[in-house]
């Protein structure tokens, strides 16, 4: 099983599936010289025809892509999530909306990458975290990998799904490493990340940690930490948030008692409160302690590293919120 970035594995992905289906081709701002990232060396193999570089404006090629969606291609749309507001008007009027306003007589098989840049100093403009707002719009599917396997197995499933799908892709984890299966070492040949399946990648009996993109693998050291301390936290990664794993984070809370959900969006209406809503609503019952929420703090983005460093969950913040919980 080799080990690679997250930005590899997302790479890897697209590239395997232009090869399967010629249908698939990718577009955005300079993708085609693109030397780093998931786009990198792509326009090499498959050329201008299916590597297209687009003028600066996303509502136009947003627009573009769902048209060429419509009829019969499948395009990937690579973007940063900052720069998704341009194009809303073809998102969310669209992009949702026209399969139930056609009466279902057209797909939509396209995909937008949206890169979250944010922890990094990019400031206000270029560090959003936008994905629960696309939570309440329906239509659009929204996936978060949390890991360097799940990003090339969310990203399979996505591009073959005649939905259309937002991929979040958390830029503080494209250079992080993780083991991704080769495909011969799978069953099918090809690895594929059902939606609306949770990873549990620790299990445990004391808290519930619902970790979202970037904050999985914070979650995964807080609990080994609160290990050697003798508290057992099991660590669920939702994966995707529409479709969301509702049974998976249920039977979870169920056996501990406790939930604690880390989030790097901005607390207020975020994934973590309609997470923690789900729980109070479902499991409120098998709760022994106050849902909790480690999400970011509800402010812009300072330029400041030294105060943005203090917006974000961390490791510590969740072990605080762990800790609480127990009481």
């Amino acid at each position: 099983m080799p080990e690679m970035m997250v930005m590899q594995a997302l790479n890897q992905a697209i590239a395997e599936e232009m090869r399967r289906d010629p249908k698939v081709f990718l577009m955005g701002e300079d993708v085609r010289a693109s030397v780093y990232g998931a786009s990198a060396n792509l326009s090499r193999e498959f050329g201008p025809d299916r590597i297209i570089d687009t003028p600066l404006s996303e509502n136009g090629f947003f627009g573009a892509a769902i048209g060429a969606s419509a009829v019969g291609m499948r395009p990937i749309v690579e973007t940063l999530t900052s720069f998704m507001w341009v194009g809303m008007d073809q998102l969310v009027s669209q992009a949702a909306k026209m399969r139930y306003m056609f009466g279902g007589q057209v797909n939509l098989p396209v995909v937008f990458r949206a890169v979250m840049y944010y922890g990094g100093g990019s400031a206000a403009h270029h560090s959003d975290r936008s994905y629960p707002l696309f939570m309440n719009i329906g239509g659009l599917k929204v996936i978060v990998p949390g890991t360097a396997r799940d990003a090339k197995g969310l990203l399979k499933t996505a591009i073959r799904d005649n939905d259309p799908v937002i991929c979040f892709e958390d830029g503080t984890l494209l250079g992080q490493r993780g083991f991704v299966p080769d495909n011969s070492e799978l069953p099918g040949g090809e690895l594929l990340v059902p939606f609306g399946k949770a990873a549990i990648h620790r299990q445990g009996t004391d808290c519930t940690v619902v970790a979202i993109a970037g904050c999985v693998g914070l979650a995964i050291q807080a609990a080994d930490e609160l290990q050697k301390e003798g508290i057992s936290v099991e660590v669920v990664d939702p994966r995707t948030l529409v479709p969301l794993d509702k049974t998976s984070i249920l039977e979870s809370v169920a056996k501990t008692g406790r939930c604690v959900i880390a989030d790097p969006a901005a607390k207020v209406c975020s994934a973590a409160s309609e997470i923690a809503s789900i729980v109070a609503e479902e499991a409120f019952w098998s709760l022994q302690a106050p849902i909790m929420k480690v999400a970011s703090e509800q402010v812009h983005i300072p330029f400041s590293q030294a105060l943005e460093k203090h917006v974000y969950p961390t490791k510590e913040k969740i072990m605080a919120a762990v800790k609480k919980t127990m009481g």
